[in-house]
């Protein structure tokens, strides 16, 4: 057994657990009175940062200065590692709201914050009008969004295909998209393995790229060229 092993098991674990039974219960109590989900996006933010710190993972930030903290953003990144989600929400200043799969709503505290404060959980078999709907939303309270446009977590690093719908409501909304790169995380933690490794991570974040005037129907040549971007300072 490796010490890495160990520590993942006998520290990391019951720290991680603990860290989510207390900031997913003042995320859930806090829907009560805040129906923003605002505060919600707080305790993720301490959530991340208290996961990070205690796995020994830093984060190297570029590229801020390119974004402007009044605007609302779809921020589009690839996706190496289970940390990709921590690494995320201690990076931006802002707050986001993620696209992620329906099944991740069924695990307890973390599944029910994601329910409760305002993130869309999408049936990939049935993701209908419905779902627009509630992104379009969000956007119009000032929330940016956050997708993982592969889909699922990269075994080997490469980024795969970015698929054409997870930008159809930034075409519709006219709203700029942000490629985001994270470098590092899938050496964290393995697609498929328990142990967590401390090591260095950089998210870079990318210049905006504007989508007025993309039609919906140009979706799929969208996404391959945010997925240019990214792909080319993975390293």
């Amino acid at each position: 057994m490796s010490q890495d092993w160990l520590r993942t098991v006998f520290v990391l674990i019951p720290a991680v657990s603990a860290y989510t039974i207390v900031l997913g219960s003042l995320s859930l109590v806090s829907t009560l009175f805040d129906r923003s989900g605002d505060f919600g996006h707080r305790c993720a933010r301490a959530w991340s940062r208290l996961i990070l710190k205690t796995s020994g993972v830093s984060v190297r930030v570029t590229g801020l200065e390119r974004l402007d903290s009044s605007r609302s953003y779809v921020f589009a990144a690839n996706h190496q590692s289970i940390y990709d989600i921590p690494i995320v929400f201690a990076s931006l200043p802002f707050q986001l709201r993620i696209i992620a799969k329906e099944s991740l709503g069924n695990i307890p505290f973390m599944g029910w914050h994601l329910r409760h404060a305002g993130h869309v959980l999408v049936d990939r078999s049935n993701a209908g009008a419905g779902v627009v709907k509630k992104m379009a939303r969000l956007v119009d309270k000032g929330h940016s969004l956050i997708v993982f446009p592969e889909g699922t977590r990269s075994v080997d690093g490469a980024v795969g295909r970015f698929k054409g719908g997870s930008f159809v409501i930034a075409l519709q909304a006219e709203l700029p998209v942000v490629p985001i790169t994270i470098a590092g995380s899938r050496d964290v933690m393995l697609k498929g393995q328990l142990t967590v490794r401390p090591g260095d991570v950089a998210l870079t974040v990318h210049e905006p790229i504007e989508t007025k005037g993309i039609p919906r129907e140009s979706a799929r040549d969208f996404a391959d060229c945010v997925r240019a971007v990214v792909a080319e300072s993975v390293g």
